[in-house]
């Protein structure tokens, strides 16, 4: 089988890194890839949007591509999958009436209460004077979201009533991209997050293994917000009695609720969550789509098919499949950073190093990368490469990405040197 990933960050080379190492799978194409991507034996870059839906479905057709996988929110959300589903395409991921899940937290704010799903006591707004009164009345610290997509960013955690004002301001102002008709205001909970990312056919829901995600820029979780810094799996918080609650008491109901909207839902159902220290659980958002870099630890220890689980999704049989198949161990992922993210950063640095990195056992996988006309793998985003480390333990995955890391070199390079703190610390 031919399949097609959309996206070109670290989440849609590690799924085509993965779907290849399947003898079912004869080729990959990405849409439009990147410098990892492109090396791949098997992997066929195409240089197509990812929201030129009449090209990739063009494509698609042409080339008798049995599955479409879609990668990032934005394609979702526009309705790719509703599209290439017209056209006659098998395509994994949720059309555009599931996708508001993430591409509108004041819809999955309602839908979570509807469902009866632990979540934050908010309020949405779509005044600025309004919310900043609201801010003064539960004081701080107190969270402020917009409520659109904001690649990761949208998420401010205010310490002051001021912080939390300047950030309204910033939110109505359009400072996340899109966004801005709405803000949503959440009381602060306390405790860790994790990631749960599940596979729905929409009636069935199955999670993957639980992750952590360090999505704070600077070393101890300080600092500004990122797309994700690094991750490990499978997180130890996240207990087998845990995982049967959220199973039970997130997953479950949401998909239901899902369904008597007359939703449809078939892809990833991210939950992200808070677990407080007495082990109240409680979800902060919903994704519809793989996470980054949540993906590039939970892939690598995967021993089900890929496409298996994606394609029964497709066509509604998850239920029939026998149990998701892991392997034994841990894994970590570390991400290299332009200088300068998650604010302004320079692009078309040559990267050295990963063959090397790749030499000591660690997985790179390439995320904001291209070739430049020489064929130099050269940055091309702000979290530019993720070098990922298998292990027994998590000390020993830990270990391997960072001796991996110590290979790559690009002008600038930032990385946090204490990703898994809390796991390694806990031992």
């Amino acid at each position: 089988m031919k399949v097609l990933v959309v996206g070109n960050g670290g989440r849609e080379h590690a799924l085509a890194w993965k779907l290849l190492q399947s003898k079912q799978v004869e080729q990959v194409v990405c849409v439009p890839g990147n410098g990892g991507t492109a090396s791949m034996e098997r992997c066929l870059n195409l240089p197509v949007a990812v929201d030129d839906f009449e090209g990739i479905s063009r494509y698609a057709l042409e080339h008798g591509i049995t599955l479409v996988v879609v990668g990032p929110e934005v394609p979702l959300s526009k309705g790719i999958t509703d599209y290439l589903q017209d056209k006659g395409l098998m395509v994994f991921g949720p059309v555009r009436a599931g996708a508001q899940i993430e591409a509108s937290k004041a819809w999955a704010k309602a839908l979570m209460q509807e469902a009866g799903i632990p979540t934050a006591r908010a309020a949405v707004f779509t005044e600025a004077g309004a919310a900043k009164s609201y801010v003064k009345s539960q004081g701080a610290p107190i969270v402020v979201k917009a409520d659109g997509l904001a690649a990761g960013k949208g998420v401010i955690v205010a310490e002051t009533v001021a912080q939390a004002e300047s950030a309204v301001d910033a939110i109505f102002q359009g400072q996340f991209g899109s966004v801005g008709e709405f803000v949503v205001i959440e009381e602060c909970l306390i405790g860790q997050e994790v990631s749960v990312l599940a596979l729905t056919d929409g009636l069935t829901i199955r999670p993957l293994l639980p992750a952590q995600d360090h999505k704070r820029i600077g070393e101890g979780d300080t600092g500004e917000n990122t797309g994700g810094m690094g991750a490990y799996s499978p997180a130890p918080i996240a207990t087998p009695e845990l995982m049967a609650r959220i199973q039970t008491e997130v997953l479950e109901r949401a998909i239901a609720t899902l369904r008597a909207k007359g939703i449809d839902y078939r892809g990833v159902l991210y939950a992200g969550l808070m677990i407080a220290p007495d082990g109240d659980l409680k979800v902060l958002e919903f994704n519809c789509r793989f996470g980054d870099p949540e993906t590039q630890v939970i892939l690598p220890l995967l021993e089900t098919p890929l496409e298996e689980l994606l394609l029964a999704c497709v066509q509604q049989r998850l239920s029939e499949l026998p149990p998701i198949a892991w392997k034994k161990g841990a894994s970590a992922t570390v991400v290299a950073a332009s200088g300068g993210y998650p604010a302004e950063y320079e692009k078309g640095k040559v990267i050295t190093g990963i063959g090397e990195a790749e030499v000591t056992g660690a997985t790179v996988f390439h995320a904001g990368t291209k070739l430049n006309q020489q064929q130099e793998v050269v940055t091309d985003g702000g979290r530019v490469l993720n070098v990922t480390g298998i292990g027994e333990n998590f000390e020993q995955a830990i270990a391997q990405a960072y001796a991996g890391l110590k290979y790559i070199q690009f002008e600038a390079i930032y990385y946090r040197r204490d990703i898994g703190h809390k796991v390694v610390s806990a031992k």
